[in-house]
């Protein structure tokens, strides 16, 4: 696996980090990051994803993928998996990998404001020639899965908190709020209760 700045870091961003002043931050050595614990529960915990390719006119095209919490499998410590199931058949992402493999993955956490960043070669394989990885993947629903993307991850970068403003899903409002909503309840309950008995209500 190679170091975040070694793939990005080319002659042209180079020279542009050397015009605006931050070549010496960047002249350091990139550290090399792995899939670690930390990572695959980063990982697998995501319910969506942003997944860029290029098409064979060098346009590049970045597509939304979402899904139930460890939909984005750890397959092992280079590999990364998702099944993907029918939609609108453009099949636009599908059809670039066909010309040059390489994605770019953005995974975010808004509540906690933390990205990661990853970069790699992707294989697209038909559902039934993996039967196996293709159960592991599938989500708990009647859709067939169509066929399965395989990442082998080049390098990965943690990106900073700047900028990400914290957003919360209808699950994390209900962890964070629920306990609290339905004790309030409880004891709105309590009072009407206390009032209907003193023939108040």
């Amino acid at each position: 696996m190679q170091t975040f700045g070694e793939l990005m870091f080319t002659q042209d961003v180079r020279a542009e980090q050397e015009t605006r002043g931050s070549a010496d931050h960047y002249a350091r050595p990139y550290r090399e990051l792995a899939i670690g614990p930390r990572e695959q529960e980063f990982i697998e915990t995501r319910t969506s994803f942003y997944m860029g390719t290029v098409n064979s006119d060098g346009w590049p095209y970045v597509q939304h993928r979402g899904g139930p919490a460890g939909f984005l499998k750890v397959v092992d410590d280079t590999t990364l998996a998702f099944a993907d199931y029918p939609g609108n058949r453009q099949y636009v992402s599908t059809g670039n990998l066909a010309g040059d493999s390489r994605v770019s993955l953005f995974l975010m956490d808004y509540p906690r404001r933390a990205r990661l960043k990853i970069l790699a070669r992707a294989e697209v394989v038909e559902a039934g020639d993996e039967p196996e990885l293709t159960a592991t993947l599938a989500a708990p629903n009647d859709r067939p899965v169509e066929k399965i993307f395989k990442l082998t991850v080049a390098a990965l970068d943690w990106n900073c908190p700047k900028y990400i403003t914290p957003r919360f899903d209808e699950e994390e409002i209900e962890a964070m709020l629920g306990p609290r909503m339905r004790s309030m309840a409880e004891r709105i309950r309590e009072l009407e209760a206390k009032l209907q008995d003193a023939g108040l209500n």
